[in-house]
């Protein structure tokens, strides 16, 4: 990822954290200014827009998480059981990090940086799981797919972020209906989905 410089670091840390509590039409320059502690000079010398800051914030955050997710199946060859993990590790950084967890749950499904962390991996994994037979879906699905475990990932977080479940369960349970509608057996789905979760690596 490209670097940022320290002022502009801490402009979209702030940036993140009013787009996860305010949505994006209610933050002004003078709302950034002051979350960051910079003069509202520093903050126009530093962006073009609300509009392109938003869009960059969204694209670290989704590339960031990709390639934390991405590198925790370095060892890991079962399509199966990346998937499961994959699932869970979303739904558990939510409640770890409840910012995080917010601005997913508001934009992933309409920016194309989030619907990406979403899908790349995940398109991958499925294609690997249907060519070998682990999955026994179309593969004309491939989209509805797609669109099952990221709203099914989604709604598991509000249900975390609202305090309904633990992250432990609605990770468990989600990861488990989701390799049980691709075709994986109850009790498999369900061993795979309660695998002990592997922690999220830092990325350099």
């Amino acid at each position: 990822m490209e670097s940022l410089n320290p002022t502009q670091r801490r402009i979209h840390q702030a940036a993140f954290r009013l787009f996860a509590e305010r949505g994006t039409s209610q933050v002004n320059i003078l709302d950034l200014a002051q979350e960051a502690g910079v003069a509202r000079g520093t903050v126009y010398s530093n962006i073009e827009s609300m509009e392109t800051l938003f869009e960059a914030v969204a694209s670290r955050l989704a590339k960031e998480m990709h390639e934390r997710v991405g590198k925790s199946f370095d060892s890991l060859a079962d399509p199966a059981q990346r998937l499961a993990n994959g699932i869970r590790l979303f739904i558990r950084r939510a409640h770890e990090d409840s910012q995080w967890g917010a601005f997913i749950h508001k934009f992933a499904m309409s920016n194309s940086s989030l619907r990406e962390m979403f899908s790349s991996q995940a398109t991958t994994d499925l294609l690997s799981g249907l060519s070998s037979g682990r999955y026994t879906f179309e593969k004309e699905q491939l989209l509805s797919v797609l669109t099952l475990i990221s709203s099914s990932v989604l709604g598991s977080i509000f249900l975390v972020l609202e305090g309904h479940r633990t992250w432990r369960d609605s990770g468990s349970d989600t990861a488990e209906l989701v390799l049980r509608a691709l075709g994986v057996s109850p009790g498999e789905a369900r061993a795979l989905a309660t695998t002990e979760l592997p922690a999220l690596p830092s990325i350099d």
